[in-house]
Order: structure tokens, then sequence, then C-alpha cells
């Protein structure tokens, strides 16, 4: 079975959760919601790669966001994609709530209490990777 290592980053702004909905030209999971999400390059830790995920995905940098936790990692595995995952999750606080700017990777985007996250059709486990930080 195929590793991948991967980084999810929840960006929470007063006791909401951002979440995306993954379009469908992405490689995997399209049409589930998840959080900001990326493979880490080899030449990147996963706060990098954390970093650099928000700055593509949805326009945010460290002048916008503040690291607030680096949860363990999680096994994920897919049967079906003969794949383990292992997820690298982050949260990150969003000062003052702006504008966000996705890119073709997503089709739309909310804000939900985290309670929420398990009525949504998401990414494997994804409740999981956010209790992990919460």
């Amino acid at each position: 079975m195929d590793e991948t290592h991967v980084v999810t980053c929840f960006v929470e702004h007063d006791g909401r959760v951002l979440v995306l909905k993954r379009s469908g030209e992405v490689g995997s999971y399209q049409e589930r919601w998840a959080g900001v999400s990326g493979y880490i390059e080899p030449t990147h830790t996963p706060l990098q790669q954390a970093w650099e995920e928000l700055g593509e995905e949805v326009g945010l940098d460290e002048s916008d966001v503040v690291l607030v936790r680096e949860g363990l990692p999680l096994e994920v595995m897919d049967g079906q994609l003969k794949k383990k995952w292992v997820v690298h999750p982050f949260r990150f606080h969003l000062g003052e709530v702006k504008k966000i700017r996705t890119d073709w990777e997503h089709k739309d985007y909310r804000w939900i209490r985290p309670q929420e996250i398990k009525l949504l059709s998401t990414v494997p486990r994804l409740l999981e990777a956010w209790e992990n930080v919460k």
C-alpha cells in the first residue's frame, strides 16, 4: 500500500472552522468537504507545507493567521485507492475575518461550528483530524 504524507489545516475564527468543498478537478475525494490540505513536498517540513497551502488555496499568510496547534499525525487507510494517508493536522486562528480566496481545488467554502463536521460528506476522518488539534 502506497504511503502519502499530507497536511490538513483548520482555520478557525470566532468559534467556527473553515471547511472547503473539493472540486471535481482534484485527484481524490472530489466534491467532499475538507480543511486546507495538500501533499507534503520532499523539501518541506509539515509546517512549511501548511503555510504554503494556506497561501495557495485560500490566500492567507503569517500576517493573517497564527499557528495554535500542531497535532499528532493520523493514519488514514483507503483500501479503494490502495493508499495510506498520513495526515499532519494543524490549527490556525484567523484574527480578522477576510474574504477567503479559493483556487481551482475548491468550489465552495463555509464557516461552521466544529460539531457540524460530522454532518458533512468529508474526506476520511476529518473530524478525527480536528479532534487532534482542538
